[in-house]
This record gives C-alpha cells, sequence and structure tokens, in this order.
C-alpha cells in the first residue's frame, strides 16, 4: 500500500512516498480504507520537530471505509463508513496514560498517512450520513477540540460570548459550535476577506488583529466593557496577554495551540484576580465525539474545507497548510 513517512536526512525531517505492507485487523480491530485525511498544525510541529526512533506515518485525522473486521468485532461490518478517534483507546471518562498515548500519527503511533490503517473497533465511529468522507476527516482533532473546549469544559450557554482567535480548523469549528448554542461569537485574523468569510458563516463581529494590533480593547467595546464569556486561544504565548485581558471576570480561556510560539510572558496575576478558569485542551474522547456528532447532525453543521489535495500532493498539503493562506480545513483525497 502506499504510505507517506517522516523519515530523518542529514539536512532535517523529510516526508517521502514510500510502500508499506498492508496491515492486518487483529482481534477487536477493523481494518479500514482511508479514503481522506486532514491537515492539523500538529502535523507541521510532528514533521518539523519528530525525533525519531523509526519511520513515522503522520497524520491523525482521516476516514474511510471498513474492508475487513477482526474476531470479537460486532460494532461494524465490511463497507461500513468510519472515523477514527484522535485518541482510540480513549472510549469515555478521563484519559489514562494509555489513552493519551494512542494519538494517532505521533510518537510511536503509527497515523492516518497511508492507504490503509487498523484500529481498534472501540475507538472508531460511524460517518453521520449527510457527510462526505473529505468532510468527516476534518472532524477528530479539530472539531472535537472545539467542541471539549466549548461545551465539555466550557458549558456554553445561549447569549454568550465567544471569541476565536484566527480562521483555522478549531476556530472555525467554534464558530459554527457557538451558533448552535446561540451564542454571539467575536473572531479574529489578519485577512478581511477571511472575516467576510466568517460572517458570512454567522460571526457577529469581526477584529483585523493587523489594522487593529490592540484587539483586546476592541472586544471590550464590543461587550461594553465585560469581556468575552470563551476564549478558544490558539495562538499561545504572543496572544495570550490579549486574552487575558479581554475575558470578562471569571471567564473561561481554552489554551489549545501554539501558533505564535512557544515563548513569550502573560501576567499571571491578571488570572487570579479575574478568577479565570484556564484550561489546557487536548481534543476528546469517543464519548464526546459521538455526542458532538448528533449535535452536527441536527444541525447539518457541514465542516469549512478550504482546499482538497490529491494523495501525490502530500507534501504540497503541509506546505499550503505551513503558508497561513487557508480558511478552515486543508484535507488530502486518496482516490485522488
Amino acid at each position: 500500500m502506499r504510505a507517506f513517512e517522516i523519515q530523518q536526512h542529514a539536512d532535517g525531517n523529510k516526508l517521502v512516498q514510500v510502500e508499506r505492507e498492508q496491515p492486518q485487523a487483529g482481534p477487536g480491530e477493523i481494518l479500514i480504507r482511508v479514503h481522506a485525511a486532514s491537515l492539523n498544525y500538529r502535523d507541521l510541529l510532528i514533521y518539523q520537530e519528530y525525533a525519531q526512533v523509526r519511520p513515522l506515518v503522520p497524520l491523525s485525522d482521516g476516514a474511510g471505509e471498513v474492508v475487513a473486521v477482526g474476531d470479537g468485532v460486532r460494532k461494524f461490518k465490511v463497507g461500513d463508513r468510519v472515523v477514527p478517534d484522535f485518541f482510540p483507546r480513549w472510549v469515555a471518562g478521563e484519559p489514562t496514560s494509555e489513552a493519551l498515548a494512542s494519538a494517532l500519527g505521533g510518537g510511536t503511533v503509527n497515523g492516518m498517512a497511508s492507504e490503509y490503517i487498523a484500529l481498534p473497533a472501540d475507538g472508531v465511529l460511524a460517518i453521520p450520513d449527510y457527510l462526505s468522507y473529505e468532510e468527516a476527516a476534518t472532524l477528530p482533532c479539530a472539531a472535537v477540540t472545539a467542541w471539549s473546549s466549548l461545551v465539555i469544559h466550557g458549558k456554553l450557554r445561549q447569549g454568550e460570548t465567544v471569541l476565536a482567535l484566527g480562521t483555522g480548523g478549531v476556530s472555525i469549528f467554534a464558530l459554527q459550535i457557538a451558533k448552535i448554542f446561540g451564542a454571539r461569537v467575536i473572531i479574529t485574523s489578519h485577512s478581511d476577506e477571511k472575516l467576510a468569510r466568517a460572517r458570512q458563516l454567522g460571526a457577529d463581529y469581526t477584529i483585523n488583529y493587523k489594522t487593529t494590533p490592540h484587539w483586546a480593547e476592541r472586544v471590550l467595546e464590543i461587550t461594553n466593557g465585560q469581556g468575552a464569556d470563551h476564549v478558544v486561544e490558539v495562538g499561545g504565548a504572543g496572544t495570550l496577554p490579549q486574552s487575558l485581558e479581554a475575558v470578562r471576570e471569571g471567564g473561561h480561556i481554552s489554551l489549545i495551540g501554539l501558533l505564535t510560539g512557544e515563548h513569550g510572558t502573560a501576567d499571571q496575576s491578571i488570572a487570579a484576580r479575574k478568577k479565570l478558569r484556564i484550561e489546557g485542551i487536548y481534543v476528546g474522547s469517543c464519548e464526546m465525539f459521538e455526542e458532538m456528532n448528533l449535535a452536527f447532525t441536527q444541525h447539518q453543521v457541514k465542516p469549512v474545507i478550504d482546499k482538497v489535495f490529491p494523495f501525490s500532493a502530500m507534501n504540497e498539503a503541509y506546505q499550503y497548510l505551513k503558508s497561513g493562506v487557508h480558511f478552515g480545513k486543508v484535507v488530502v483525497n486518496y482516490q485522488g
């Protein structure tokens, strides 16, 4: 089967297309023929920084069809359309170390950048009927992270205000989820064109952080000095100081990404003074994923796909994501 590996070379890591032996479905497992995958910022970090003990098949997110079932599997049959959880061994409840170690496409666990993958059936979900393989492939990391941030941890309620930073996958899903719950959404970007697209999706207010570099002040203006109830903080150290300023007293900040880098300073006294809830979010369980899928189906939420690449153009897909020009998700179609 075709696959991509991150391989170590003298001048750095490289993403190389290879031929690998097709896996088999063991007891309790299903074999999936992957139809599509999507890329996340995490995949860029792994590509750049992976300290290899062996070549790694990357990508956490993908969707496909069941082509074989192992002994004891009753949940799925051949032909079912499925999407794996980011953590195939985090089924429900609080995560264990074993569950967190099962994250696809990182550490020592091969991911979705191959034509076939064998996974535990309990860590895989049925694709909602209204979604294509390409759309379903966008869900495991970005959508579940946004759902976990706002709904599971944030306890989002109607009428609250959500501030989402940027227009990548997590932030666009946060916008769509917030609108399901009747929340008001403020979203930021450096691009007026992207902000116009966000308004078409339902964003109530948009802020260009290039022309309004102190965007926290604008958030306070919009909220009559109160601040946002929830901040989906994907920027990291470079944006956290303003997020602390922009959130209301007693508000909730979900720490998700490192798009602006790992190093920086934030006044921790602000968090204490404002009695903030600041939580690190690391995707979610199969149970959370299933709950999200039910809500998405009820409201017919369609993932926003910016561009689709063929399997042979995996490197180009990585470079496109790295450029930051995308709005929503970058997808790879394995049949192309």
